[in-house]
């Protein structure tokens, strides 16, 4: 996934229709009137912040850019149904093969030897003790066959088979109450989630594949699958978690991402 370069000669239209590619698949709301109505306020909103800066000048642009990612974010959060499940689909309608996606190529995908691997658990939580997979793996299991939709405009069909996670902060006793959920990877990703969504039904510690052991390719050992957010907020290879109220960002959040990144 690159990182958007943007030119400094863009003019409004061009600058805005980007902005909606992001922001509108993100959107996605049983009650589309009002769903018209807050694109509408954000396009307007959009209009109204970029009317008082040169759009030749690339800081004013991000500035702008960065308010209005920073109110979708919240707007995004008050929107969020945590009773509300993502669309599941039948075995057929499996994408095979299931596209590899990372900010790297396939040759690079790190080497994780699952007998020397602990899952580092921190933060506001009862049990900071590490996890072994053996003991993830002796959880209660469910499965989920789901849309991953990438923010690059494609998407596929997966099965995954986990724990899940609403179940492993209970079991760690993580505060509930807490604001965020971090992760840190073994490929230097890292990213972090709002609780609600931490809290999901659907919300899964992978640990499988279409019924066999999370490929390397994948995200081996586990990654966290969330079908109601898009592909860059699912992070794969996962070695730490820590519970926080403190805003931790994201790799691709860092770098001007949306931060809530679902509906």
């Amino acid at each position: 996934m690159n990182k958007h370069t943007q030119d400094p000669q863009l003019d409004e239209s061009s600058i805005l229709t980007d902005a909606r590619k992001i922001l509108a698949p993100q959107l996605q709301i049983e009650d589309r009137s009002r769903r018209s109505f807050l694109l509408r306020g954000l396009t307007l909103g959009g209009v109204a912040m970029l009317s008082g800066c040169s759009l030749s000048d690339n800081d004013s642009v991000e500035t702008a850019l960065s308010a209005m990612s920073r109110f979708n974010d919240r707007v995004q959060g008050w929107l969020f149904n945590p009773n509300a499940l993502a669309p599941t689909y039948p075995q057929s309608m499996i994408t095979r093969p299931f596209p590899f996606n990372a900010f790297y190529g396939i040759d690079q995908v790190p080497v994780v030897e699952e007998a020397e691997y602990r899952l580092e658990v921190t933060g506001l939580v009862a049990d900071r003790r590490s996890w072994r997979l053996d003991e993830l793996r002796a959880m209660a299991q469910t499965e989920q066959i789901t849309r991953h939709i990438c923010v690059e405009g494609w998407s596929a069909i997966g099965r995954w088979g986990g724990v899940r996670f609403s179940d492993f902060l209970r079991r760690i006793g993580a505060d509930t109450n807490a604001k965020y959920v971090g992760f840190k990877c073994a490929d230097d990703y890292y990213t972090s989630i709002d609780m609600a969504t931490a809290l999901h039904a659907q919300t899964l510690l992978a640990l499988t594949y279409d019924g066999e052991v999370l490929p390397r390719r994948y995200g081996f050992p586990m990654k966290l699958r969330m079908p109601t957010k898009l592909g860059y907020k699912n992070p794969k290879h996962i070695q730490a978690i820590f519970v926080s109220n403190t805003y931790s960002g994201g790799y691709w959040e860092d770098q001007g991402y949306n931060w809530f990144g679902g509906s």
